[in-house]
């Protein structure tokens, strides 16, 4: 486990296999859902028409979902560590087709090609990172020129540190970094943090 000084949570994968993954399962799908929705709702508003999404750390796929019920013009996929969470992100995301998908895979290592997504969006996910700094260059090389990284998280998140890593990069420089806090819909944690990066045009 690393100790960021901000967040002291790495990934903890006994927490995402198993029975683990059936409890998360139905707490994003029935407890968070208010959440989810609340982001797939800016993804919906932002997201180039007919674009590429790519959901890091899409856990049971629950926001995948979400955003697949607004924009059926989307491809979107979701990738997550834990193959038992891919696993159930695939039978959750059945009835959307090829448009959503789910596939085992780190931040720090994307199996995806250069240029691949308009869109990243990671919900509830970096504060389990054990590398922040070394996913900064993953996400800027799959994400396409003038391509948006939205990062939700609690407000004590690391975000810092993928500021500092893109900046001692050059990394991410399309617009300046920007961080708000919005509603969750979730009583328990009524704000996030949500953090945008844009990578440079081409």
């Amino acid at each position: 486990m690393h100790t960021n000084g901000q967040f002291p949570a790495a990934n903890m994968p006994e927490l995402f296999q198993g029975r683990g993954t059936r409890a998360y399962d139905r707490i994003a799908r029935w407890l968070l859902r208010g959440l989810y929705t609340r982001i797939a709702e800016d993804v919906a508003d932002v997201a180039p028409d007919n674009g590429t999404v790519l959901d890091v750390g899409t856990g049971p796929g629950v926001l995948v979902a979400e955003i697949a019920r607004r924009r059926a013009d989307l491809r979107i996929t979701g990738v997550d560590l834990s193959a038992d969470m891919v696993a159930a992100a695939q039978r959750n995301l059945g009835p959307f087709g090829a448009r959503a998908a789910a596939r085992v895979g780190d931040v720090t290592d994307l199996p995806f090609p250069d240029d691949s997504f308009d869109l990243i969006v990671s919900s509830f996910s970096l504060h389990h990172w054990d590398d922040p700094d070394g996913a900064v260059p993953e996400l800027a090389r799959v994400l396409k020129p003038g391509g948006r990284l939205a990062v939700y998280d609690f407000e004590r998140a690391p975000f810092d540190m993928l500021v500092s890593a893109a900046r001692s990069r050059s990394l991410l420089t399309g617009r300046p970094a920007r961080r708000d806090l919005i509603r969750t819909g979730v009583p328990v944690f009524p704000r996030c943090a949500r953090h945008v990066m844009t990578a440079a045009p081409a």
